[in-house]
């Protein structure tokens, strides 16, 4: 069989339904021009030839045990034992999307509503607003559809969202690996916990704003907001949960920076470190006031790869708007999360309305306003949308261009 990793970070033991019965032990999906097989919580996976794949397909259908080239992968790559389990129980099998246009990643913002008041946050304004349960579960169906298999469930808060464990559940059946992006302070409650245990989760990401409650909850401007956050991250823990932290480093908690990595070493999870701060995504710039110094690190607005349509530069290579996208609480899909010009509404157009967004995407990448005529286009890495939110917030150009304070011609 040709197997290889595909690059996930975090790496955790497999949780199990009530009764000792896992819902699926792992995923087979198309993925772009791929095939592949992966388990939520871990860093390794199978790539599958399309004959492979097929046969997975037809013996799901059919009721057929597990084939043995499968249980072998599995025993090396996930150190599980599935023979004698049949396809449609031990594994979560993923038909090809049948629709005109195709995504493999999308994020969706269940609700802009939170219970913390970060200084830094790049939402502006945060009703407690969105679709109602119907809708949003209509939502997920319209994901699977497209094909989306990689899928974070973001806000605001996600965890205070009333309808938050009816859409996870939808997109845990449909087969997708979920990351959540969480401030962690409701994740002891016991119905969350069982929530993913029985149906487990690829990474819940906590952000971690201090080392104290003192920091934590100045910085957050929330009291309680360090203990709720350490008593979900350790009721996490103890349950098997693939928890990452990901410290946040402002000018309120950049001298608790080594105690916070103590901290989350402690804790026992893998953890990221974040001390770029952005405007917020209308070009609001009072999150830049919470920006420690000696943390701005403008690389994280570059591209990965350089681009390949001429004129509009090495800001083509961005993928957002092509196997990307974002989802806002009403439904609105747009490139990303800071990219949101002319959106569209999936709910009134349905999927045959994404066929719009690639070319949505590739005008937003075009060098507009404060780069217009930039005579450094051939060598510039840097997100466009990001830059213009930076512009609009009258940003220092060294916080937002990768030539610093060169002068655009």
């Amino acid at each position: 069989m040709r197997t290889g990793a595909i690059t996930v970070d975090a790496s955790h033991s497999r949780s199990t339904a009530e009764g000792g019965q896992a819902m699926y032990e792992a995923i087979v999906s198309p993925q772009e021009d791929l095939f592949v097989a992966v388990r939520p919580g871990h860093s390794k996976g199978m790539s599958l030839p399309a004959a492979y794949y097929a046969e997975l397909l037809d013996r799901n259908e059919a009721g057929l045990p597990v084939p043995d080239w499968f249980v072998d992968g599995a025993r090396r790559q996930w150190t599980i034992d599935l023979a004698g389990q049949r396809v449609d129980t031990a594994l979560a099998v993923r038909s090809p999307s049948t629709a005109a246009v195709t995504y493999s990643r999308a994020t969706y913002e269940i609700n802009k509503g939170c219970n913390f008041s970060c200084e830094h946050c790049y939402l502006e304004l945060r009703p407690f607003e969105g679709l109602a349960l119907p809708d949003k579960l209509r939502l997920i169906d319209m994901l699977a559809e497209v094909g989306v298999f990689w899928f974070q469930i973001t806000g605001g808060e996600p965890l205070i969202d009333p309808d938050f464990p009816a859409v996870y559940e939808r997109a845990h059946q449909a087969g997708m690996m979920i990351e959540i992006l969480t401030n962690g302070s409701r994740l002891s409650r016991p119905h969350l916990v069982s929530l993913f245990q029985n149906r487990p989760p690829h990474r819940i990401v906590v952000s971690l704003y201090g080392a104290s409650p003192a920091t934590a909850d100045r910085l957050t401007r929330t009291k309680g907001a360090f203990t709720n956050m350490h008593a979900g991250v350790r009721a996490a823990t103890a349950a098997g949960l693939p928890v990452q932290l990901t410290i946040i480093i402002t000018r309120h908690n950049v001298d608790e920076v080594d105690a916070m990595r103590a901290l989350a070493g402690s804790l026992n999870v893998p953890t990221k470190e974040y001390g770029m701060l952005s405007p917020t995504y209308t070009g609001a710039p009072g999150p830049l006031d919470a920006q420690a110094p000696g943390f701005l690190d403008a690389s994280f607005l570059e591209s990965a790869a350089p681009g390949a349509l001429g004129d509009a530069g090495a800001f083509d290579s961005c993928p957002a708007g092509h196997t990307f996208f974002h989802v806002d609480p009403h439904g609105l899909a747009t490139m990303c999360k800071i990219g949101r010009d002319n959106p569209v509404h999936l709910m009134a157009e349905g999927i045959d309305g994404l066929l719009r967004l690639p070319a949505i995407a590739d005008a937003q990448m075009l060098r507009t306003g404060g780069c217009t005529g930039c005579s450094l286009t051939s060598t510039c890495r840097v997100c466009r949308p990001l830059a213009r939110i930076y512009q609009e917030a009258k940003a220092p150009l060294h916080s937002y261009c990768q030539h610093g304070e060169r002068t655009p011609a």
